[in-house]
């Protein structure tokens, strides 16, 4: 997919010095910069390389004057780093903008779905879904039966929904993620072994929810596994059933969260953490990577360590703990000078 400086200038209301019909088709950094790729200069730490860069357009601020002689054409814009991203997403667009049923694929009885689906080989669409309008979903994907699946949202390769979810609008799922699986439910019996509990909830992801890929959500035993709208979920991340997850919080990768645990919204929760079952996480909550959480967090704490601690009350114990060698000795010594005493 090859661009001009002169349609990448139109895109970015930006204006071009050089060659208007310079093409591009590949991105890179200014340092990096090869033959048909496209770069930009937002940092002065990076102002020496736009003299050597060998890429064939650079996008610079409108008050970039250079002094010495360029090779590269330049497209003058207001916000070079604002402008990048933004061309970053259209370009991110261009290349999901599928449309079509691939085959082969199977759309089962009753399903339904809107304009501008694209539906890759090997997928499978169970009875009575419901698909809204743009939605892609990338080749080797499973629907299950009643699910519903809103506007805009793209499913990529390998995911699997299972039945009786709800899926929003704007949402994106990535490969090899599972929506909707058994929640770990099993009542211990007298000789030792255990008897399933049936999992009959299910899972509703609202709008603007973005899962990372190899990431589980399970469904509720009964009700529902709630994942709120703008919610981000990176990478590896097990959500079990009954969990609530709050507006706009995020969790970083290799997180786990028990059963009926409700977590509140704006949260910011690191890698590594587990949370315990049937326990409440306020609004705002900052959650340390590698903390272990046990109890319910009022809102607004920060927390690190496992068991988990006020964020300053663990980093001053982390200091005793640092310093307890020496802590044992000059006990040891106040003891011997007791003792000769």
């Amino acid at each position: 997919m090859k661009f001009t400086a002169e349609q990448i200038a139109g895109i970015l209301e930006g204006d071009v010095v050089g060659d208007p019909q310079a093409e591009v088709y590949k991105l890179s950094k200014i340092e990096e910069g090869t033959d048909g790729s496209l770069t930009f200069l937002a940092n002065p730490k990076y102002l020496p390389y736009i003299y050597s860069t060998q890429a064939t357009i650079t996008i610079v601020n409108r008050s970039f004057e250079p002094e010495n002689g360029l090779t590269t054409t330049l497209i003058k814009v207001d916000d070079a780093y604002q402008s990048f991203s933004k061309l970053l997403e259209y370009y991110n667009q261009v290349k999901l903008m599928k449309s079509g049923i691939e085959q082969p694929s199977v759309i089962s009885e009753g399903a339904t779905y809107g304009d501008g689906l694209y539906l890759g080989s090997f997928c499978y669409i169970g009875k009575n879904v419901k698909i809204g309008e743009n939605v892609k979903i990338y080749p080797n994907t499973f629907v299950g039966d009643n699910v519903v699946i809103g506007d805009n949202t793209i499913l990529f390769a390998g995911v699997r929904v299972y039945s009786e979810t709800e899926i929003g609008n704007n949402c994106t799922i990535h490969s090899g993620s599972i929506i909707g699986s058994d929640g770990f439910g099993f009542a211990p019996n007298e000789d030792g072994s255990y008897t399933k509990i049936p999992q009959i909830g299910n899972v509703i992801i609202e709008d603007n929810v973005d899962i990372g890929s190899c990431t589980t959500v399970d469904r509720a035993t009964m009700g529902s596994t709630i994942i709120k709208k703008g919610v981000k979920l990176d990478n590896q991340i097990q959500i079990a059933h009954n969990v609530t997850i709050g507006e706009n919080t995020v969790i970083a990768s290799q997180t786990g969260v028990a059963g009926s645990t409700k977590i509140g919204k704006n949260c910011v929760i690191g890698g590594q953490v587990g949370i315990v079952g049937h326990i409440t996480i306020g609004n705002n909550v900052r959650i340390q990577a590698q903390s272990g959480v046990g109890k319910s967090i009022p809102d607004g704490e920060i927390i690190q360590g496992s068991p988990a601690l006020a964020y300053n009350d663990f980093n001053k114990s982390y200091v005793h703990f640092r310093n307890f060698p020496k802590i044992v000795s000059d006990i040891e010594d106040i003891k011997q000078k007791i003792n000769k005493q």
